[in-house]
């Protein structure tokens, strides 16, 4: 019989004919040990005992050792419990599942084969799933209804509509008839992928076979047909509600309101509105349309029916002022709001405390801090207890107006109380202490965090982490990504006892991987990623629906057709706010011309007018395309028309040059903004420096200027800045401006050890070896960051001796070599040609629990390349595509180069579209390599399609022509 996974088949022999000594907590005693016990309830003993030891990771032998020893028989219903037990602990499930198939007498049944099917979709594992399938096959066990069931369930899940549809057909082959639950399940994979005709195609025979869908798929079907203007279809499937599923009428209609509503077809549902006034409706049906008139910021609309809602009740209750109040939190009429809270009072309605908490957290996000305090305060003496959310916002204010003490006791009162703090409520607090730079107290509660065993996200940690490289707290930047590291490896899967079919399926949200460098220009250099670091000021709370957002991006990107886009919109019944707008340019600010397109449209409807925000988001896409001609244009627009020019306006255009290499553009702005009275802040400061610093148009002396300018009015250099401004320094052999420098930071909030630890480390990037050294015997102790640098620059220069007695004392101070040192010795060894030295590096790290960087996985990369290994270099960028880190331009830009070098452009052309696919902006030099690569190779019509690709590229992010 042929296996799967022949790996584990071979570990499991050899673990059950090897025969040590057995520790006597691991043996399982059973007096009849080759029987299952008879009794329910020495069954569910059995079969957590053996549970225990499947997923006991501190075991000192193995799962198969153990169960091995024990001399236990099973048959396939006990096998199925155990496997349900273990659902979260997919791999052990896994190795016990191909254990027990070794077992003499043991065969898997179809009921152990869908519990692992199903263990195997939750996980989204699908080549487990076509290989479990592959030995039903040739174990000839047949497939039963559930099998079909939950592949099509997972398949659908996971938007693999072909394979979904592909099963279903087999399934129907196979003499099955799909049951109530296959049905719905198609359904509502189709609705969720917004595939309407084929969703009601699959509706329509459902329904002929008499049977129904739940609620919920219901209102997602007739949602679905209503985005895709299929009223009809909304409406016949109300009437299929009704005669079919036996609904009550006013829930029918609540229904078709609400997905009429999400999918955005107001008029239609007014319509029906008008249409049953005459009958018995009820209150709660006007409601929905009502609400979702004001979530969609329509409060015109909600008005004129609220006037209706008057006529048929007489009056109105306390849901009602509350959606309204909520609408007009929406579009930013918080006096509205206000006034409506008061009016509520006076009639006796008492708000809830929602309620309260969305009026609260406006007012402290409008600077109203003691008018939000107040109302706060007022929620408490109605009687009205604060839920989490409440005492969250409430937190939040504080911080946000420094009032950290004031913060602290209320976020210490939530715990008192017995309301323990949410992930989110979490989450809020450090990134609001995070944005007024207090990160000290931030890693604080990612400690409190770890120690209830919750997850902060790599977010969460990676903004923490920036902060406190930030403010030269480096011991503590380790311990956050230590944290990070463990969160990462956490298994978030829901703890289930069992596993059961589920007949609802839940909408996924796409997970799209958002690249750092989606601004990238065609001439990109390595401090662009620094630029997304400008902040725009896009607001933190949505004003907008969802709704109104994805369908400006869809007709954004569907056309490259100004024309064709602009009828789109004028046809469509979005109503634009500066949030929405906003939110639209930053979701589609690669596809430069249509975004700017949509900017000058959107600002010539009535009643609307452009943000500062918007206005700086538009500055910076036109900047990034290097369309400077129309980033000064909307500058001028945007003075000529009144709109609050800011210093972060200005920064974004010097720093649109700067990135370029036109740094006398950028200084002349730069005088400017000061000679106009707008004061440079700290990222005005930090830009320039770095790229007066930059290796393309380089300029010391304004530079240093500049840097001293910084320290004079009381900016301090953060972590990233000092070295770029120091290895400049040392690359020019100014050394002793560097080390006055080091020396004046002394004042600022820096530690020596902090200081010269970066002096040395640009030292060794300039390749000023023997002064870091000189430099790290006049410091005597020396940290782990020091080493690293100092091993760094010993091997590129190529001593490897004493690069090896450095790490010796390293690990003599306790320090364990960090990914720095381990990628210095991969390079070197590669570059020398020493493969497998490199290899057993790269092991050794892993092995060492060193996660390796983008950096080390770049190296390997090149690596591979330089000793014509295509295929690893190959395998190990699409392991950093699966798993991460993700590529980023330089590591793309790399690996385009190697693969022309050694004769395969075809392949690097893959690597450019790649990189736009993931919205990373490819370079003038990535085209031009490609592009050369190609001609040399003789694929002249393949040279000519780069060039196009380029051309097309540039065209779709420029405004002017």
């Amino acid at each position: 019989m042929n296996h799967v996974y022949p790996v584990f088949h071979k570990a499991f022999r050899r673990t059950l004919i090897s025969d040590p000594e057995i520790d006597s907590s691991q043996k399982i005693s059973t007096e009849n040990p080759g029987n299952v016990a008879k009794t329910g309830q020495d069954v569910s003993q059995f079969v957590h005992r053996i549970t225990e030891i499947i997923r006991d990771e501190n075991s000192t032998f193995s799962m198969e050792h153990s169960l091995g020893e024990a001399g236990l028989t099973f048959d396939s219903d006990t096998v199925d419990k155990i496997l349900k037990r273990c659902f979260k602990a997919r791999d052990a499930a896994i190795r016990f599942f191909y254990w027990v198939k070794l077992q003499p007498g043991f065969q898997h049944t179809a009921q152990t084969y869908n519990t692992m099917l199903y263990i195997a979709g939750e996980a989204k594992e699908f080549d487990l799933i076509k290989r479990l399938l592959d030995e039903m096959n040739s174990e000839e066990c047949p497939k039963d209804i559930k099998t079909w069931t939950i592949l099509v369930s997972h398949y659908g899940k996971a938007k693999q509509l072909g394979e979904a549809l592909k099963t279903f057909k087999e399934m129907k082959k196979s003499g099955f008839d799909p049951d109530e639950t296959v049905y719905g399940s198609m359904v509502l994979s189709l609705c969720n992928a917004r595939k309407s005709e084929l969703a009601a195609e699959f509706y329509k025979e459902m329904a002929l076979s008499g049977m129904k869908l739940d609620s919920h798929g219901y209102k997602l079907l007739m949602t679905c047909l209503g985005e895709a203007g299929d009223i009809f279809g909304v409406r016949s499937v109300g009437n299929d509600m009704l005669k079919i599923a036996g609904m009550p009428k006013c829930a029918v209609h609540s229904s078709m309101m609400q997905s009429l509503s999400i999918s955005g077809r107001f008029g239609d549902a007014i319509k029906l509105v008008n249409e049953i006034r005459g009958e018995n409706s009820s209150l709660e049906e006007y409601q929905v349309l009502f609400k979702g008139l004001c979530r969609a910021c329509r409060m015109n609309n909600a008005l004129e029916l609220l006037g209706v809602i008057c006529k048929h009740e007489g009056a109105i209750d306390r849901d009602v002022y509350e959606i309204l109040i909520n609408g007009y939190l929406r579009i930013g009429e918080i006096s509205v709001a206000c006034v409506l809270l008061n009016s509520m009072k006076k009639l006796g309605f008492l708000p809830s405390v929602s309620t309260y908490t969305d009026i609260v957290q406006h007012l402290f996000r409008m600077n109203a801090y003691e008018e939000g305090c107040r109302l706060y305060e007022e929620m408490k003496e109605s009687g009205l207890e604060p839920d989490v959310v409440a005492m969250t916002a409430l937190v939040a204010g504080h911080v946000c107006h420094s009032q950290f003490s004031k913060a602290k006791e209320a976020f210490d009162n939530m715990k008192e109380r017995g309301i323990k703090p949410t992930w989110k409520a979490y989450s809020i607090y450090i990134k609001e202490l995070c944005k007024i730079n207090e990160p000290e107290q931030a890693f604080e509660l990612l400690k409190e965090m770890k120690s209830f065993k919750m997850n902060a996200g790599q977010e969460t940690c990676q903004i923490v982490i920036s902060l406190l490289e930030k403010a030269g707290k480096l011991e503590k930047v380790q311990l956050v990504k230590q944290m990070s590291n463990a969160f990462a490896l956490q298994n978030q899967e829901p703890d289930l006892a069992d596993v059961h079919i589920s007949q609802e399926l839940f909408c996924e949200e796409t997970k799209t991987h958002s690249s750092n460098s989606g601004l990238e220009s065609l001439d990109n250099e390595p401090l662009l990623p620094l630029m997304n670091e400008l902040e725009l000021g896009h607001p933190s709370q949505k004003t907008y629906s969802d709704q109104d957002l994805q369908d400006a991006c869809r007709i954004l990107l569907s056309f490259s057709d100004w024309s064709v886009l602009q009828e789109g919109l004028e046809k469509s019944t979005i109503k634009f706010t500066p949030h929405l707008v906003h939110e639209i340019m930053r979701k589609c600010q690669i596809h430069g011309n249509s975004t700017l397109r949509f900017f000058s449209w959107v600002g010539r409807i009535p009643g609307y007018h452009h943000t500062t925000e918007t206005y700086n988001l538009a500055i910076k896409i036109s900047g990034s395309a290097k369309d400077f001609k129309h980033m000064k244009s909307l500058y001028l627009e945007m003075r000529r028309k009144g709109c609050l020019i800011t210093a972060d306006t200005w920064t974004i255009m010097l720093a649109q040059y700067g990135r370029v290499g036109l740094t006398n553009m950028a200084l002349r702005r730069f005088k400017a903004m000061k000679f106009k009275k707008y004061n440079p802040d700290r990222n005005t400061y930090k830009y320039m420096i770095m790229f007066l610093c930059g290796k393309k148009g380089r300029k010391v002396e304004e530079a240093i200027l500049i840097f001293k300018e910084m320290l004079g009015v009381g900016f301090s250099p953060d972590q990233e800045t000092l070295e770029i401004y120091l290895t400049c320094l040392c690359e020019v052999g100014k050394l002793s401006d560097a080390r006055d420098c080091v020396d004046s930071l002394s004042k600022v909030s820096f530690t020596d050890q902090f200081r010269y630890s970066v002096l040395v480390k640009a030292l060794c990037r300039a390749g000023k070896l023997d002064e870091a050294l000189a430099l790290s015997k006049e410091l005597g102790t020396l940290d782990q960051y020091i080493y690293g640098s100092l091993v760094h620059g010993l091997l590129r220069a190529g001593r490897v001796d004493e690069a090896l007695k450095m790490v010796g004392k390293m690990t003599l101070d306790g320090f364990s070599p960090t990914v720095h040192v381990y990628t210095s010795f991969l390079v070197h060894y590669f570059k020398e040609k020493q493969m497998e030295k490199a290899l057993e590096i790269f092991r050794k790290m892993r092995e060492d629990g060193c996660e390796p960087s983008i950096i080390t996985y770049s190296a390997l990369i090149r690596g591979y390349m330089n000793q014509g290994l295509a295929i690893d270099a190959w395998n190990t960028f699409w392991l950093m595509k699966l798993k991460g880190p993700f590529p980023d331009f330089e590591t793309y830009s790399m690996f385009i180069s190697c693969l022309c070098r050694d004769g395969r452009s075809e392949e690097a052309l893959q690597l450019i579209y790649d990189m736009m696919e993931d919205g990373i902006i490819p370079s003038t030099l990535n085209f031009r390599t490609v592009y050369y690569g190609l001609n040399r190779e003789g694929k002249h019509d393949l040279a000519h399609t780069v060039l196009q690709a380029k051309w097309a590229l540039m065209k779709r992010r420029k405004f002017s022509t």
